[in-house]
Formats: structure tokens, C-alpha cells, sequence
């Protein structure tokens, strides 16, 4: 699979995307208002101190001795006090709109999170995380980028330029004001050309580097699974694959870079070098004072050094466009799943599920659900038993509107569940997955996930329901140790019963385990068995199992068969009807028999 930036392949630059931080930059108008006058001080300080070194030089040239202690001197003095005030302007301004930008990343992220976590399960299922990151992570810093260099470098020199141009007009010959014209209109129009070539090498150096970082994160999030198959060397020729990739890519990078930096270089030099010529010519001739020598020669570096800035500015503005286009076409990815716009909360006084003729695919070609409909009466537990791939597991993503069903629908006391918002349905379903995957921090901190404002007291209470008290009190930080990335240092049965406190800690009118005990011994499992039988008199619960013996006491099990419901009542009366149920239940003790051990 492919990585999201490979996914994501920009076109033509999009500049509307710009429209999009406008907003975040109208939080801190004085400050803008403060640094755009700290940068015109700046651009007339800078402009200003080639007409005094002129003068500075004219009245050394001219000679005396009493000059040398009056005017020069305060030529001199004015010249430190300008530049001075051209660094210190400039300093304020980027002080000024340092904050304006730090604030505009940081509103841009948080919308660019919680977009990501407003995308269905689709989405995120289909997700390069690696590549991902790299996306979120480029497109913030090209916001700094543009945000700190265009508005206040880019037109700042093309201003500074205009006043340049304009002085040399009105002050000398026509040709100083056309040779500056025509480099900065050579050298502008080269860096475009030749950057629009740079682009596509500048994207496939970014596609290769987004590669190589998602093989890598890949690999190590599943380091077991690379461990049991003895992997690793398969793992790190494709990691230096990619890197192989990304080194090409890289040097096509570095050499094009080469042939944009010597076109540059080369307009420059003759610029200068023809100025200066023209320059020395007047000089000669009586036309130019050496001060005049000198203020020209002063003026083409104070063009061409920022006209070099901005060259590399305009490259590096290429390059921050692709990585916020791709940040905002994840901006623009809209969910599958949504509320609509009558949506209202979920109101739970009971708790009964009731699923209507409900049909549901992935994919158009294959349905999953077929036409299924039973009740889940208020305060009983009803399980869903059936062979692999019978549709246990959809239908409780169907329940929690992981997705939305094709037809029919699922109701909780008569409120369907696409009327409601995703956010309050979400509230009052308790859920223990069959894989568990944990955050990587405290085992108590993952336990009070389940409900956040939790006291002490109430988690602790919920660790015991979960038969976790005599685990934690074995471990030498107890409730404080991590339990690693994913919950790695757990085992499986830990994990499981972490989550089921975490689960039992929220408290909701509805629950869900999705194989909550098939991580667990034997042991484990009855105590968690009653932990699941004491709160169904008090909840609705839903207990989707393989294995029929963790749900004989169900008030109702349903037997599923390829998406469609087989049969339904409770565990006695589907013994006696020697089903598809019954089947099942020979087969599974048959099995239980064969494993069991030797007297």
C-alpha cells in the first residue's frame, strides 16, 4: 500500500489554500498592525543608508581637517544610528509576528487532529500512520514558512526593489534603473522556470522520504510479528529499498538545485558587473562622485542580497504549497459517517436494541448483513454466536455507527441510531474489544481513560470487578507501571481485563464484549464471567462469542449463518432443537474433550 502522500498527488499549486489561515491570523490584528509598521521603518532605514555612506564618502574625498571633526562625523554617527534601526525594526517585526505564527500552527494542528478523528473507520483502516504524520508535520511547517517569509520577506523586497529602481531614476542615468529592472525581471522569471522543473523532484524527494518513514514505523509496530517469522532481514531490504529510493530521488534533488543556484549566480554577477562598469565610466568622466561610485555599488547589494533571499524563499514557498495542499486535501477527506443536521442526543431511560431487517457490505459487490432483525430487551443480555465471518463483529460496528447500515435500521428506545449524534450514542455504549490496544502510559491512568473525571476510589473499584487488584499488587510500581506502546509489556489476558475495567468504569446503559474473555484462563475467566453476569442485571448487554459455554446463562442467544440470523432463544431451548446451535455446541465440546488433559 501506498503512502498518504503518494495517495494525495497535488496538481497545479492551489493558492486558495492560503484563504484557509486567514482566520487564524485576525486572532492578533494589533500585532500585525505593530510589525507591518516596524517593517516599513525597517525597508526606509535600509534604503536610506546608501545616500548617507555617499555622503560620507564625497566629504572624506573632498578633504580637510576640520571637516574630518564636524560633518563626516555625523554622517558617520547617523550611519550606525540607521543601521541600528534597520536590524532592530527587523527584529521587532519577527518578534512581533513570531507569536502570530506559533498561534496559527498550533489552531491549524488542533483542526487538522480533530478532523482526523471526525473520519470514519474506513479511513483510518486504510491509513498509512507513518506517512500520515510526515503529511501533518510538513504541511504545519510550510504554514510557518509561508506565514514568516512571504508576507513579510517576499513583498517586502519587491517593495524595496520598486523604491530602488525609482531613486536611481530620478537621481542617474536611465541605464543604472535598467539594469537593475532587467536582472530582477531575468533572475524572477529564471527562478519560476526553473523551480516549476525543480517541482516535480521536490515531490518525488517527499514521496520516497514519506515511504521509507511509513516502512519503518510499520515494521516496528509489529516487531513481534517480524520476530515470529524471523523477518528481519526481509524487512530491512525492503527499508533499504525504500531508502534507495529516496537517495535517487534526493540527488536528482541536489543536482537541479545546482543548475537553479548557478543560473541565479550567473544573473547576478553580470548585473552587478555591468552596473559597476557603467558606474566607474561616469566616475571617469566627471558625470559621478566617488560617493556616487560608492551609492550605486551599495544599492546593487542591498537588491540582489535579498533578491538572492528571495529566490531561495520562492523555491522553498514551491515546496511548502505541495506539503499544505496535502495537508488540506486531509482537510477536505469528509466522513462517510456523519450526523445529520437534526441530530439530537441520545436518550437512554431503558436500553433496549432493537435491529430491523438490517443489510449491510463494504463493498457493493458482497453484503456482510443480510436482512437480520431481533430484539435486545432492556436490562437482558443477548449474545451473538456463529462461524468466523458470519457477521458477529458488524453488526456491533453497525450498533456503535462505525458504519451506516444500506438498509433498514438499529434502534435504542425507539431512537435510531443515524437520528442521533455519533458523539451521545457513543456515550452510552461500554465496549471491550476483542483486541485490545492500550496507551502508553499507567495501568491505572488506561483503566480511568474509561471515564476521565473517575475518582480514585471508583477506578480502584473497577480494577477489582476485572480481576486486576492481585496482578497490580504483584508488580513492582504497582497501579503506576507503564504498560509499553500498544500495551506490549502486557499479555494478552492482562490486556483483556484492562479493558474490561476500563469499560465497567464508564458505566454506560449499554454493553458490549466482543470476545471479552478469549485472551483469559480458566480461572480468570469465571471471575470475569460473573463480573459480566452481575452488571447485565443492571445494563443492557451485548456479548458477541465463540465460545458457547462463556454464554449459556444469556436471556437470549441469536445464531448467525452467513449474515443472516439461523436461529434465536435461549441456550436450552436451541439444545433441544438440534440446530445449527446444537452443532456448533457438539462440536466445540468434542473439542474441549479432545484437549482436555489426561487423568
Amino acid at each position: 500500500m501506498r503512502s498518504m502522500t503518494s495517495d494525495i498527488t497535488p496538481g497545479p499549486i492551489n493558492w486558495s489554500v492560503l484563504k484557509t489561515l486567514f482566520p487564524y491570523l485576525l486572532e492578533f490584528r494589533l500585532r500585525i498592525a505593530l510589525a507591518v509598521v516596524c517593517l516599513v521603518l525597517a525597508k526606509l532605514a535600509s534604503v536610506g543608508l546608501p545616500f548617507i555612506l555617499k555622503y560620507i564618502v564625497d566629504d572624506l574625498d573632498a578633504g580637510g581637517a576640520s571637516q574630518l571633526l564636524t560633518l563626516p562625523l555625523g554622517l558617520l554617527l547617523a550611519y550606525g544610528v540607521v543601521r541600528f534601526s534597520n536590524v532592530l525594526f527587523g527584529e521587532l517585526r519577527d518578534t512581533l509576528f513570531g507569536r502570530v505564527t506559533e498561534r496559527a500552527m498550533r489552531r491549524v494542528g488542533l483542526a487538522v487532529f480533530r478532523h482526523l478523528h471526525a473520519l470514519d473507520l474506513d479511513f483510518h483502516l486504510n491509513r498509512r500512520t507513518g506517512g500520515l504524520s510526515r503529511d501533518i508535520e510538513r504541511g504545519t511547517n510550510g504554514i510557518s514558512f509561508l506565514l514568516r517569509f512571504m508576507v513579510f520577506n517576499i513583498l517586502p523586497t519587491l517593495l524595496e526593489i520598486g523604491l530602488v529602481i525609482g531613486l536611481l531614476l530620478w537621481n542617474y542615468d536611465v541605464w543604472f534603473a535598467l539594469i537593475v529592472a532587467a536582472s530582477v525581471v531575468a533572475y524572477v522569471g529564471f527562478s519560476v522556470v526553473a523551480t516549476e522543473w525543480r517541482l516535480a523532484f521536490i515531490r518525488e524527494a517527499n514521496q520516497a522520504e514519506s515511504s521509507s518513514s511509513t516502512r519503518a514505523i510499520d515494521s516496528l509496530l509489529n516487531y513481534e510479528t517480524v520476530k515470529y517469522f524471523t523477518n528481519e532481514q526481509f524487512e530491512a531490504d525492503n527499508y533499504d529499498t525504500n531508502l534507495a529510493e529516496w537517495e535517487q530521488a534526493r540527488r536528482k534533488n541536489r543536482l537541479s538545485l545546482f543548475a537553479l543556484n548557478g543560473g541565479q549566480s550567473l544573473i547576478i554577477a553580470a548585473a552587478m558587473t555591468a552596473a559597476m562598469v557603467l558606474a566607474a565610466v561616469r566616475v571617469t568622466d566627471g558625470s559621478m562622485t566617488l560617493g556616487d561610485f560608492v551609492l550605486i555599488n551599495a544599492f546593487m547589494m542591498q537588491v540582489f542580497m535579498p533578491l538572492n533571499f528571495l529566490g531561495f524563499v520562492y523555491r522553498e514557498m514551491k515546496g511548502a504549497m505541495t506539503n499544505i495542499e496535502n495537508m488540506f486535501a486531509l482537510m477536505a477527506a469528509k466522513p462517510k459517517v456523519a450526523d445529520s443536521e437534526t441530530a439530537g442526543e441520545l436518550r437512554v431511560p431503558e436500553g433496549e436494541i432493537v435491529f430491523r431487517d438490517v443489510c449491510f457490505g463494504y463493498s457493493a459487490s458482497r453484503d456482510i448483513v443480510r436482512g437480520v432483525s431481533f430484539r435486545v430487551p432492556a436490562r437482558q443480555k443477548v449474545a451473538l454466536v456463529g462461524s468466523s465471518g458470519a457477521g458477529k463483529s458488524t453488526l456491533f460496528k453497525l450498533l456503535f455507527r462505525f458504519y451506516d447500515v444500506s438498509s433498514g435500521d438499529i434502534t435504542i428506545d425507539g431512537q435510531s441510531v443515524r437520528s442521533v449524534t455519533q458523539s451521545s450514542l457513543r456515550r452510552h455504549i461500554g465496549v471491550v474489544p476483542q483486541d485490545t490496544v492500550l496507551f502508553n502510559t499507567s495501568i491505572f491512568e488506561n483503566v480511568r481513560y474509561g471515564r476521565i473525571e473517575a475518582s480514585d476510589d471508583e477506578v480502584w473499584e473497577a480494577i477489582r470487578l476485572a480481576y486486576l487488584t492481585d496482578f497490580i499488587a504483584e508488580l513492582p510500581d504497582k497501579e503506576h507501571t507503564l504498560v509499553g506502546e500498544r500495551g506490549l509489556k502486557l499479555s494478552g489476558g492482562e490486556k483483556q481485563r484492562v479493558s474490561i475495567a476500563r469499560a465497567l468504569l464508564k458505566q454506560p446503559p449499554i454493553m458490549v464484549f466482543d470476545e471479552a474473555t478469549s485472551s483469559l484462563d480458566s480461572h480468570s475467566e469465571k471471575v470475569i464471567l460473573q463480573a459480566i453476569r452481575d452488571i447485565s442485571h443492571q445494563q443492557t448487554t451485548l456479548v458477541i462469542a465463540h465460545r458457547l459455554s462463556t454464554i449459556m446463562d444469556a436471556d437470549r442467544i441469536i445464531v448467525l449463518e452467513n449474515g443472516r440470523v439461523a436461529e434465536q432463544g435461549s441456550h436450552g431451548e436451541l439444545l433441544a432443537r438440534r440446530g445449527l446451535y446444537a452443532h456448533l455446541w457438539d462440536v466445540q465440546q468434542h473439542e474441549q474433550g479432545d484437549h482436555s488433559p489426561a487423568p
